[in-house]
């Protein structure tokens, strides 16, 4: 049977258990939240509802069984891949904001943990952390937007996977509802738990199509007494594995990010985004953002491993931040790489991963072979080097018409991509997930078992199908340019 429009009397039993702070028709309320983050696919709701405990979650997911209308969950709207917006042309939707839940529940020192609404900014929920001595350690560009359910749907990364991992490391506990009226309320703090099944995992990475997550438990460490923060010049990208590891022999678990940035990523900062400044005083094929934590030692320890490289020949140049100011404007640079791409013209863009080992060579043949394959392309690389995950970038010809040239040839070069990834065996989803952009080359390229086992999983918690359809798992209508 296939999904319906909601009906009048639908509408009104949502509104009636909801009120008027959980349920809206107002076009001017639901305009923001129906354009994605990248603005590249605008859809449409019929109404916008927002549960505010577990019990409406739970009733709004079985009124939409029951008439088997779609549901699709949000939280900040700052999904890369399409993957929180309805779409336009279905038989019409629901959307479900999870950003009323909003509370930090509990946080627990002594158990090092935190358990936070769905609707909980992930730079609240920080600032929750610190206030008890404790950190929550994720972080990403997008942090006054990103919620924790949407971090959990997509299973989100960041710059400190290389220490911690991503959300699905970082989940001790879940409560939410699947799709079928299970509800999962396992919040407790436990780090072993050998009772079958984990079924929370179902939630993470999900996007949204299983269930909707309402409340997580969250892994919290210690707070650093001091961090170093430093950018370093190198010749190439195959000299920035071997200093990760060199710096990791010397240092340990102190280090925590490890960012790569060509010439041409910072060149782009530098001319769009006010108020940066080069960082090193000569030009360099490529950058390292490094950052170490721990004691008062940490910044003489790294300066000191530093030192020994450049003796070694390891580096071409490298600058240590001497106070929080210069470690924030260091950041900065890395953090506004997205921006300033943005404000210099359309790209393809492509969140992916390969093995940390194949990283530096992938980049520069998979760069050559974008490049001779679509003629005057430019393809920009950067990413997490400790984890393998690459944001490969391609943008228009210098001098073409960017949005026509995107028009013409993003699908083909994504899919183009998308193919070297597999064949170095990466995925082209690293921590963005599939969303609606990326569906169909999964679906093209993707393992026919993975695939089945998906959809397999989908049938039993999602029999009706209502929650995010068209997202991840693709259906007969094409999807939108990536």
């Amino acid at each position: 049977m296939s999904l319906a429009p909601p009906s009048a009397a639908l509408l009104a039993r949502l509104a009636d258990r909801l009120g008027p702070a959980g349920f809206t028709q107002d076009p001017a309320a639901l305009a923001p939240w129906l354009t994605d983050w990248r603005r590249r696919m605008t859809g449409a709701a019929a109404a916008l509802v927002a549960p505010a405990t577990l019990d409406e979650a739970a009733f709004v997911v079985a009124a939409a069984a029951e008439a088997r209308v779609a549901l699709v969950p949000q939280g900040g709207n700052s999904s890369m891949v399409g993957g929180a917006t309805p779409p336009a042309d279905g038989p019409g939707a629901l959307l479900v904001s999870l950003r009323r839940m909003q509370r930090i529940r509990a946080v627990s020192p002594e158990d090092n943990a935190i358990t936070a609404e769905a609707g909980v900014v992930l730079a609240d929920l920080h600032e929750a952390a610190a206030a008890h001595g404790r950190r929550f350690p994720l972080s990403l560009a997008a942090k006054g937007n990103a919620t924790v359910g949407g971090l959990i749907s997509t299973n989100a990364g960041g710059t400190q996977v290389l220490r911690f991992g991503p959300m699905r490391a970082l989940v001790l506990g879940l409560e939410g509802v699947f799709g079928n009226g299970l509800r999962l309320e396992q919040l407790t703090p436990l780090r072993k738990d050998n009772r079958g099944y984990d079924l929370k995992q179902l939630l993470i990475g999900a996007e949204g199509t299983l269930g909707l997550v309402t409340a997580a438990t969250l892994r919290l460490v210690p707070a650093f007494r001091a961090r170093a923060v430093a950018w370093i010049g190198l010749d190439d990208a195959g000299a920035a594995l071997t200093l990760l590891r060199r710096l990791e022999d010397r240092l340990g678990e102190a280090v925590e990010s490890f960012e790569l940035i060509p010439e041409e990523g910072l060149a782009l900062v530098l001319r769009h985004i006010p108020g940066t400044q080069a960082p090193l005083a000569g030009a360099h094929r490529w950058h390292v953002l490094i950052e170490a934590v721990g004691d008062a030692a940490v910044a003489p320890a790294l300066e000191a491993a530093l030192a020994a490289e450049a003796e070694r020949g390891g580096l071409a140049d490298a600058v240590l931040a001497q106070n929080e100011r210069q470690a924030e404007a260091l950041w900065r640079l890395r953090e506004s790489l997205s921006e300033a791409e943005a404000r210099d013209g359309l790209a393809a863009k492509h969140d992916i991963a390969v093995p940390v080992a194949a990283m530096p060579g992938f980049i520069e043949t998979a760069s050559a072979a974008v490049a001779a394959r679509f003629a005057g392309a430019r393809p920009i690389a950067f990413g997490h080097l400790g984890d393998g995950n690459v944001h490969f970038n391609v943008r228009a010809p210098r001098d073409a018409d960017d949005r026509a040239w995107f028009a013409r040839e993003a699908a083909a070069v994504s899919r183009f991509v998308h193919g070297l990834v597999l064949d170095a065996g990466g995925t082209l989803s690293a921590e963005h997930g599939i969303g609606r952009f990326k569906r169909d080359d999964f679906a093209a390229l993707g393992e026919p078992d993975r695939l089945a086992g998906l959809r397999a999983v989908k049938q039993l918690f999602d029999p009706a199908g209502i929650l995010n359809p068209g997202a991840l798992l693709p259906l007969a209508e094409p999807a939108p340019a990536p």
